[in-house]
């Protein structure tokens, strides 16, 4: 039996997910307690993540205290984790997938095709603008910030006509009811690791990696981790309207990536491969070729994007 803290969030979501990992743990014969904070992605709420930081906003204060030593393990959603993790630091453990797509939320249109032209949709996803416009370029679309119950209560105020949220997050506060359309993925791709919970340690901590070993979802973690390759091989930031989504059947990994024009000029530009994978590595290979087939597209088209930042530790 080993004491373990989880550092998380002190979102409902967060600490719903906190909670089920600890949950899980004590299952296990682990004594876990939870240390809730606020990172300074949950403080700043009227900018794009994409003009503030990024999504190392969500996870900065929560490493600071795997590094002090008042926490063991950080529990995160897998589509907020930096594709570079810092030094010192890897995902010890990919947890079993939820559903991975986008959801349609609305109090008045059952459907995206329902709204009249110019209606108010609110995301802050760079990803789903750029998808939207593809879908229905006649909407307006305008910034959404905040946790999950502070968008459906902006909703409800009427300040939208409707609104895009991960379905994960939605269905494990017990708010699948509110979903009035599932995005199916070629519609909306996901984002790389969306629905996906990811755990976070220091690499010098293996007594953590083996504690979380049982909770890992292999071919969860083979998806996200050509996902993510996607992602980090095309410097993937909130700044880019990036898309990667895999699925495994019967060892065989297939996936699409898209890439958005920020300034929405340009087309939406897709891909798609598969390949036999036998390991991670073997899926972050077949990332890393998708990505490459996706940067020549978009170069083709006249696109600019950054240049590959390196491999963040992973395990």
């Amino acid at each position: 039996m080993r004491s373990l803290t989880i550092a998380t969030r002190e979102s409902r979501l967060a600490l719903w997910q906190a909670h089920h990992v600890k949950s899980l743990l004590e299952q296990r014969g682990h004594q876990v307690s939870l240390l809730g904070m606020t990172t300074l992605g949950d403080q700043i709420l009227d900018r794009t993540l994409s003009k503030v930081g990024g999504k190392g906003l969500f996870v900065k204060e929560l490493e600071v205290a795997l590094e002090d030593g008042r926490a063991d393990l950080a529990v995160h959603s897998l589509k907020d984790v930096p594709m570079d993790l810092p030094g010192g630091f890897c995902l010890a453990c990919v947890m079993q997938r939820e559903d991975p797509r986008d959801a349609w939320v609305s109090n008045r249109f059952a459907s995206l095709v329902d709204l009249p032209v110019g209606a108010i949709v609110g995301t802050s996803s760079l990803r789903r603008v750029a998808q939207l416009r593809r879908l229905r370029p006649d909407l307006t679309i305008e910034p959404l910030r905040g946790n999950l119950d502070t968008r459906l209560r902006k909703l409800d105020d009427g300040l939208y006509a409707g609104i895009v949220l991960a379905a994960a997050g939605l269905k494990r506060l017990g708010l699948a009811a509110r979903i009035r359309e599932t995005f199916e993925p070629l519609q909306m791709l996901p984002s790389a690791g969306q629905g996906a919970l990811g755990i976070e340690v220091r690499t010098d901590r293996q007594d953590v990696i083996e504690a979380l070993a049982p909770l890992a979802h292999a071919d969860t973690w083979l998806a996200v981790a050509a996902e993510r390759a996607v992602s980090r091989a095309m410097g993937g930031s909130c700044s880019m309207p990036l898309a990667a989504f895999a699925t495994l059947d019967r060892g065989n990994l297939c996936m699409d990536a898209a890439w958005g024009d920020p300034e929405g000029v340009l087309d939406l530009v897709t891909v798609r491969a598969s390949a036999p994978v036998l390991d991670r590595d073997s899926a972050a290979a077949l990332g890393a070729g998708l990505a490459a087939r996706l940067r020549a597209a978009v170069l083709a088209q006249g696109g600019s994007i950054p240049d590959p930042t390196g491999s963040a530790p992973e395990r």
